[in-house]
């Protein structure tokens, strides 16, 4: 299945909607549970030892690290500390247009990471190629630092699977970035009500 058959298939927006849920259940349904869970891991690691998880991404996934950072970041905040600390790098448009244009766009997530990230530290990056160059030099660096990456990829994990520790990849046809997108943003609901139920049952909440 594939969102090109689906269009080619489907006479009306009613059954081209239905198909289209179909398709993001499979998806959903052929998740790598186990890398999710290891996802949950790295999150509540560093909530426990008050650590940063830095969130990058391109396009739709740049709105998808912001909207993380609301949930994962604020969202926890408002039940009970110590609430796990996020930052989305993709938010700061005068940061981002300065190194844009003062070093290039391949580095607006690296210089960022130099000057905020500390030991410990994790960073996920959110990419439905795989293959943007300032999520590699990031990945790579944070790697070199002995940081954690996580990453949410989609098609075949392109070069960044290698470069992450807990790949979590939404393996379609490679163009298809709704799709991926979409699994993305549900990604980030479970981890978010997981922890949240998880930590509200330890403080007895």
């Amino acid at each position: 299945m594939s969102i090109e058959k689906i269009i080619n298939e489907q006479k009306d927006f009613k059954s081209f909607a239905a198909a289209y849920a179909k398709y993001i259940s499979k998806l959903l349904a052929e998740l790598d549970l186990v890398a999710l869970s290891h996802v949950a891991e790295e999150f509540e690691d560093a909530r426990k030892n008050k650590k940063t998880i830095f969130i990058i991404g391109n396009g739709g996934s740049a709105a998808t690290a912001s909207h993380m950072v609301n949930d994962l970041g604020f969202g926890m905040r408002a039940h009970i500390e110590p609430s796990l600390k996020v930052m989305s790098l993709t938010d700061n448009c005068s940061v981002l247009t300065a190194l844009a244009n003062d070093v290039g766009y391949e580095q607006i997530f690296l210089r960022q990471l130099q000057l905020y990230s500390k030991p410990g530290d994790k960073l996920l990056v959110i990419s439905a190629s795989g293959n943007s160059p300032n999520l590699l030099l990031a990945a790579e660096w944070m790697r070199k630092q002995g940081g954690k990456v996580i990453g949410f990829l989609g098609f075949d994990g392109g070069k960044l699977k290698g470069l992450c520790d807990v790949p979590m990849v939404i393996s379609t046809p490679k163009g298809e970035y709704g799709p991926v997108e979409d699994v993305h943003m549900i990604l980030d609901h479970l981890v978010y009500t997981w922890l949240w139920g998880k930590i509200r049952k330890e403080a007895g909440i």
